[in-house]
């Protein structure tokens, strides 16, 4: 039988571990509608992959950004994501296609619904509470 102690102290390191690779992908800030948000750039296999994984908060008004390197069918799922989130799928020209709410560690995949370029994941119902919907554009995309 393991100690709770030494439960609570690996519970601890694993926070920090996922809080320190967090704090390596780089930052941007977006706007839709006037709506500023903070959002870490996933941009490579390896950390689109990874995504919000492991997490189990988010700050308000921070989230992330998916980056591909060609517009496509985008396809998500909330494995070992243990934080609810919405997830606005964007084409290349910056514009919202749809919106899609996922519950934490549910693997029923949610599509985009036409090629998107750009995946935007936030705390469920974040863009609702802004009043963003489908056709909004996002600014301050990173270039393809």
């Amino acid at each position: 039988m393991i100690h709770p102690l030494v439960r609570f102290v690996g519970a601890s390191l694993l926070v920090a571990a996922c809080a320190a690779r967090a704090a390596d992908l780089p930052t941007r800030t977006l706007t839709i509608d006037g709506n500023a948000l903070t959002v870490e750039v996933a941009a490579t296999p390896e950390t689109r992959e990874r995504g919000l994984m492991n997490r189990f908060s988010l700050q308000p008004d921070h989230g992330m950004l998916f980056v591909f390197e060609s517009a496509q069918p985008l396809a998500f799922w909330m494995k070992n994501t243990y934080v609810a989130l919405s997830i606005a799928f964007v084409d290349a020209n910056g514009r919202i296609l749809n919106i899609e709410d996922m519950r934490p560690q549910d693997e029923s995949t949610h599509w985009s619904k036409g090629p998107a370029l750009y995946a935007i994941e936030m705390r469920k119902g974040w863009f609702a509470a802004k009043g963003i919907a489908t056709g909004d554009r996002v600014d301050g995309l990173v270039a393809r």
